[in-house]
């Protein structure tokens, strides 16, 4: 007759293997997020890590750190008008592309959510400015003003309300603007779709209710679509801030900052500090002044996008 032995596990090796399991099934989540923490490390923290440090050394023309230097690139930036004039025309540039292409959005994604013919076909040609290349957008506006062959120039002598061509891109009073005009035709179409899809997703019922109680359509748009397009608003205008802000192509493909550094914003002036003047810890102190204010404009819209929600 065969007999089974049990084997009795001591008390204390018991509690070793649970120690161990439990250990293991803590460790666990940790390894497989293990790929995107270090994917974070190397592309977020360490740049930003770098850009810092760079801001506060001396560094020579090879880009090599010469040492700690404290905060006299940034009392060097500041010191110079050139970037003061950059952060004003930034600030205005980036407000006006924002605000009025917001505003127009606002507007076109209304339209695109009624039902008309051809609906469908006006919303894929909206998408088109904003999907085709900044640099061939840039290029054929700077096309259409040039002096010599611009097709501006060319209809408004035609239509006799000019008596010579102007030169619309040598001028900071006429260039700055037009640049403007391009920034926010090519912002209106990304506005315009996040917006639609905050029209899209107000059920019907509310302005049928509304309709009811003799509210009118400016009435359901103030008290029903502004506060519902809340949160689809605040996307857009963080998002666009820190892509209006930064945005180089147009500025620099249509004046390069010229005339004399008149049009020039802080991307644009960053660029010339680091490639073409090489004062690499001044252009890591511009950067680092462009991460504070994008990263405080962030934090206080958010804050106060939410307090609105909550009251």
């Amino acid at each position: 007759m065969n007999t089974e032995k049990v084997q009795v596990v001591p008390i204390k090796t018991r509690a070793k293997i649970r120690s161990k399991r439990k250990i293991s099934g803590n460790i666990t989540p940790y390894l497989w997020i293990l790929p995107s923490i270090i994917l974070i490390i190397v592309v977020a923290i360490f740049p930003v890590y770098e850009l810092f440090s760079t801001s506060v050394s001396k560094i020579s023309l090879a880009g090599v750190k010469k040492g700690f230097i404290g905060l006299k690139n940034f009392s060097n930036v500041w010191s110079d008008p050139t970037f003061l004039l950059s952060l004003k025309n930034t600030l205005i540039w980036t407000v006006s592309v924002v605000g009025i292409s917001t505003v127009l959005s606002l507007g076109i994604a209304s339209i695109l959510n009624c039902e008309f013919p051809g609906r469908r076909l006006v919303r894929s040609a909206l998408i088109i400015p904003w999907a085709v290349s900044l640099i061939i957008t840039s290029v054929i506006w700077k096309w259409i003003l040039d002096y010599n062959y611009g097709v501006l120039n060319l209809i408004l002598t035609k239509l006799h309300i000019i008596d010579k061509n102007i030169y619309w891109l040598a001028d900071p009073t006429t260039s700055f603007p037009l640049m403007t005009g391009v920034g926010i035709f090519v912002t209106i179409p990304f506005t315009s779709f996040v917006i639609l899809s905050g029209l899209q997703a107000i059920p019907s019922d509310l302005y049928q209710s509304a309709s009811v109680d003799g509210a009118n359509g400016w009435g359901k748009f103030y008290h029903i679509t502004l506060p519902l397009l809340k949160q689809p608003l605040t996307i857009s205008t963080v998002l666009n801030t820190i892509y209006v802000f930064n945005s180089f192509p147009i500025i620099w493909s249509m004046t390069k900052g010229d005339p004399v550094n008149q049009t020039d914003t802080i991307i644009t002036y960053l660029y010339k500090l680091a490639f073409i003047s090489h004062k690499m810890g001044s252009a890591a102190a511009v950067s680092v002044i462009s991460f504070l204010l994008l990263l405080l404009f962030s934090i206080l819209y958010v804050s106060i996008a939410l307090r609105g929600e909550q009251e």
